[in-house]
């Protein structure tokens, strides 16, 4: 290369590094493949297995393989259906606490290679792995450490059986799995003892075969349990949390840590809210009439989605092997009620005054404003093209630079020229869904009011929400 071709390409660089700056301040940045997770903001869960046909919630290893058997499995229907909803991955309980493998796995005898299913020739995650492949989801997997079946649970054997067990599924047989799901779970296995699970060994063996997949656990790495199954992140949430010296399960974190996470902490561990659409994470006939509504539905997407966590619904398949027609149809309400609400940015041809500060009326994830270097105070202002009227304001913080605001609250114009106060919040991250009243206003702004170093935003909008 010529001096001169050198030193254009130099002044490139410098010029793109000065339009993304890097804010010193405290606290873990999330990887690539965490910001790509994160992106894809609601993903299917499918509890399904023996317990979808004994009626249990928890099976306990004694269940004979035969009664699994499902009488039209279509797992592309059950892809069909997530994609239709909006979800962009599914993840199977290929494993529950029950034993049972829904794929032929060397490592049990009990298994759907031991059931008359498909005259013990099926496999349930090749079927699915198949199926998300065609409809464009990606495909995760649910592995219990919890053997009520193995007679090796409870013994340093029962280690290496599940690094076994894990290899089986993960070994690329099945395409690439985009997360890795572990419970924490550790109860008594048919011996009457208790495994002392060797979770940097379980780890180390999903990033050795699956290198990009995110891990799942109360402690993470990849994500973490959101400390409830309600369907709620907190109000307050940190992608970043301390995991040192804590494990899945009995030696995981308070609730309420898991819940709000540690602000400026060295891990990026974001929070994964689960939550079922039936009272019961398997199908159940009885459960039916209580499957979740639409108001209920979008109460959880806004604790979820909306308070910077990645929402994972439970939509079971019956005994048949397809999802009930009455859940398929309440998620086809709840995509039509969240298209509505989303289908209209009020503050599209807003003006904006400051360095980049368009940017944040703009679908690039990857444009943004800063407040200037140093500053962890300061306000975003959007004049509205005409009075619009609103109860949602989304908020996102571009994240590959690391999750900073801890306290802001909006104002409106008021008619009489005066700023008012319509909401006060703290955490921003990946996504924030800001709940209001009805209010119409010329202008609204943001008022960051503190912050862990200097905060860089790539999205400010204004939806009306007619449910509420």
């Amino acid at each position: 290369m010529k001096n001169a071709d050198l030193l254009v390409a130099l002044a490139c660089v410098l010029a793109f590094a000065s339009c993304r700056p890097e804010p010193a301040g405290p606290g873990a940045r999330p990887t690539p493949e965490q910001v790509a997770w994160q992106q894809m903001e609601m993903n299917m869960f499918c509890h399904f297995g023996p317990n979808t046909f004994t009626g249990a919630e928890w099976g306990d290893g004694t269940e004979p393989e035969d009664c699994f058997y499902p009488t039209d499995l279509d797992c592309r229907q059950w892809a069909a259906t997530a994609r239709a909803a909006g979800f962009k991955g599914i993840i199977l309980t290929a494993k529950h606490h029950d034993g049972f493998c829904l794929w032929p796995s060397p490592e049990s005898r009990h298994t759907v290679a031991q059931s008359r299913w498909r005259d013990g020739k099926g496999d349930v995650l090749r079927e699915l792995s198949e199926a998300c492949a065609a409809e464009g989801l990606q495909f995760g997997v649910y592995i219990s450490p919890w053997d009520r079946n193995d007679p090796r649970y409870g013994t340093p054997a029962y280690n290496g059986a599940f690094v076994r067990t894990l290899e089986s599924v993960l070994d690329g047989t099945y395409g690439p799995v985009f997360e890795q799901w572990f419970d924490g779970a550790c109860g008594e296995g048919p011996n009457g003892k208790q495994q002392v699970y060797d979770w940097p060994l379980f780890n180390e063996t999903v990033a050795r075969l699956q290198p990009r997949a995110i891990i799942f656990s109360d402690v993470g790495p990849g994500c973490r349990w959101v400390g409830n199954e309600r369907g709620e992140a907190g109000r307050t949430n940190w992608s970043t949390m301390e995991i040192e010296g804590y494990n899945p399960g009995a030696g995981s974190p308070p609730v309420e840590v898991l819940n709000t996470g540690t602000p400026g902490a060295s891990r990026w561990v974001p929070a994964e809210t689960d939550v079922s659409i039936r009272p019961g994470w398997f199908w159940r006939a009885s459960e039916t009439p209580k499957v979740k509504c639409v108001q209920e539905l979008l109460q959880i997407y806004y604790s979820s989605v909306g308070r910077n966590s990645l929402l994972l619904l439970n939509v079971p398949p019956d005994t048949r092997g397809r999802i009930d027609p009455v859940d398929s149809l309440r998620l086809m309400e709840f995509r039509a009620a969240l298209d509505t609400v989303f289908a209209t940015d009020l503050a599209a041809g807003a003006k904006t005054s400051g360095k980049d500060a368009e940017n944040v009326l703009s679908s690039d994830y990857d444009r943004y404003w800063s407040l200037p270097a140093g500053k962890t105070q300061g306000t975003l202002t959007l004049e509205l093209d005409g009075p619009k009227t609103f109860n949602r304001i989304l908020l996102q913080e571009y994240i590959p630079l690391g999750q900073s605001v801890s306290a802001f609250h909006l104002e409106v114009l008021g008619e009489n020229g005066v700023w008012q106060t319509i909401a006060r919040e703290t955490t921003i991250g990946y996504k924030r869904i800001v709940l209001t009243d009805p209010v119409t206003t010329t202008a609204i702004r943001l008022v960051i009011d503190e912050a862990l170093f200097t905060p860089s935003l790539t999205r400010m909008a204004l939806y009306y929400d007619p449910f509420a």
